[in-house]
């Protein structure tokens, strides 16, 4: 059977569509598969309320988009890319009506954390002068020689300390642990757990260096730039083309799969040698979402004056609360008071809803795989920041964390991350390998979040598949 293509490359995601942009870069011809009848995966935009409301079916803020060292070599803005930067990042409310907020600006954001401006200033503003270096360094497998040894080791000590013992060794008032604390909510782990301050210092330093932005029109608009590019590039994408096995594909000499740990498993079942397959089979996923989009009729009434010009805001109060909540989750239990999160877009771009109206897009953590209704609960959570809230709701589409693998198989149980982000997991993802991208089946690599550097709208873990085979296969031909 004739080569038909160099390389084939399952999933649209952005992962997906960083594979093939670094495959078709090097000259080689790729065709994209995607099941659904729209690109892009976890960026994607849709009606889902009423007709003008415009939300974010998945991802919706981007620090780590903004900041990829792929990402910023590709001409992106020439293809309808705009980023928005809210006023401010992200606000963490609390219960007397203040607001601890994460500014672009070190200085500025460490004078409002009064009592704690030295301590966050001395964590902070070294690690965010070093972004460049940082992120070239964590995105990436953890197991490589460090081209930035010293701002590797500058981040990496406080980043494998627990978020909750390393907050209260920093900080002594709650504003500043809370802010860390919903910021290493993020890792879906409970806060006492090893690294999971790590997700605090990258994002917090992301919205240092880059923002949490958002792309004007949602973020389908992503997967349309990188497919946009990938056209230009002579790569092709096939829609509602559903891979149930690899026999399915086109004849090529590489395949990538932007497929989850799981999906990968039961497509290639039994051609995976035993070892090889207990091992993924062994490859543990997170806790899962509970998603509510609304439709509003005017901007969300917060208590909090800081909450009407930011982008994101983490609903979870203090630290303390905040880590109870995800012990619970953690433990197959759903908290009374769930950490939530919310990004309101439309306040800042007004292609996402009609005019003087608004959307909301909002989830909270529950079990792995959850299937029951904690609407309420995430309502509540809203209201005690908010009230009046529910005054505002037009329309509200929900999806538990069982619907969202229905709508997306490589949503493992709900899990956005695309497997549990523990220590162990971050250095064996989703194996322990020099190689992780290779799997066990000659010329065929994965390229999700399931390998490193993880979950997030990156496009890391594509470039380094695609890397990977370019260097295994294509430099021989």
């Amino acid at each position: 059977m004739p080569i038909e293509y160099d390389a084939v490359v399952v999933g649209s995601g952005p992962n997906g569509l960083a594979a093939a942009i670094t495959l078709a870069r090097a000259g080689c011809s790729v065709l994209v598969c995607e099941a659904n009848a729209t690109i892009g995966g976890g960026a994607r935009s849709a009606e889902l309320t009423r007709p003008g409301f415009v939300h974010d079916v998945c991802s919706a803020v981007h620090p780590l988009a903004a900041g990829s060292p792929f990402f910023k070599t590709l001409p992106l803005e020439r293809f309808g890319l705009e980023w928005i930067q809210p006023e401010i990042p992200l606000a963490h409310p609390l219960d007397d009506g203040s607001a601890a907020c994460l500014h672009r600006d070190v200085n500025f954001t460490a004078e409002q954390l009064r009592g704690d401006s030295s301590a966050y200033r001395r964590l902070m503003k070294p690690l965010a002068s070093n972004w460049e270096k940082l992120a070239n360094e964590f995105l990436q497998p953890m197991l490589h020689w460090p081209q930035h040894p010293l701002a590797l080791a500058r981040f990496g000590i406080p980043a494998l300390c627990p978020a909750t013992l390393l907050s209260k060794i920093l900080f002594r008032q709650e504003p500043a642990r809370a802010l860390f604390g919903g910021i290493a909510a993020h890792s879906f782990l409970p806060l006492e757990s090893i690294a999971s301050s790590a997700f605090a210092l990258v994002l917090g330093i992301a919205g240092h260096a880059v923002g949490w932005p958002i792309p004007r029109g949602g973020s389908q608009a992503i997967a349309n730039a990188l497919a946009s590019y990938l056209g230009e590039l002579g790569g092709k994408i096939e829609t509602n083309r559903r891979v149930e096995n690899l026999n399915d594909l086109p004849k090529s000499r590489a395949v990538l799969l932007d497929l989850s740990a799981r999906e990968f498993l039961r497509i290639t079942c039994e051609q995976l040698p035993p070892t090889y397959r207990r091992r993924l089979e062994s490859f543990r996923h997170g806790p899962g979402i509970f998603k509510i989009d609304y439709a509003l009729s005017e901007p969300i009434p917060w208590r909090a004056e800081a909450c009407h010009r930011a982008g994101t805001i983490h609903l979870g109060g203090t630290m303390d609360e905040m880590a109870a909540a995800e012990r619970d989750v953690a433990r197959g239990r759903i908290p009374e008071r769930p950490f939530t999160l919310v990004a309101q877009q439309s306040l800042f771009d007004e292609t996402r809803a009609p005019s003087g109206q608004h959307t909301l897009w909002a989830y909270c953590h529950v079990p792995f795989n959850c299937k029951i209704d904690v609407s309420d609960r995430m309502e509540s959570q809203i209201e005690r920041f908010a009230p009046g809230f529910r005054d505002c709701v037009l329309a509200r589409h929900k999806m538990n964390a069982a619907d969202l693998e229905i709508s997306n198989p490589n949503l493992t149980g709900g899990d956005i991350n695309g497997g549990a982000a523990n220590l162990m997991q971050l250095i064996a993802r989703p194996i322990f390998s020099p190689t992780p991208y290779r799997t066990a089946i000659k010329g065929v690599y994965l390229c999700s979040a399931s390998t490193p550097p993880g979950g997030g709208v990156h496009g890391m873990c594509g470039y380094h598949a695609a890397s990977a085979a370019l260097r295994e296969i294509f430099a021989k031909h």
